[in-house]
């Protein structure tokens, strides 16, 4: 997989969402995300992970191999920037 294809359909599962996404090896299997969305309030990590994976579907389990996610609200998003 190519770093905009993992874009596009976590874009498509979560539409609102921010997402950043970055190939830490170069060989299209692992993958490191920033992804800021509305929908994260009020949900813990794992609820947000699921989320994340959800947006995936099948990619998840046979194409990638293994992906580090940092979920935010925007108004944690916001509070790390500064």
């Amino acid at each position: 997989m190519d770093v905009k294809e993992v874009e596009g359909l976590i874009r498509q599962g979560i539409p609102d969402a921010h997402v950043e996404v970055r190939d830490t090896t170069g060989g299209g299997d692992h993958f490191e995300a920033l992804i800021v969305s509305n929908v994260f309030e009020g949900k813990g990590l794992v609820e947000r992970h699921q989320t994340v994976y959800k947006a995936l579907g099948d990619a998840m389990r046979v194409r990638v191999h293994a992906l580090s996610l940092k979920t935010l609200t925007p108004a944690q998003h916001e509070q790390n920037r500064r």
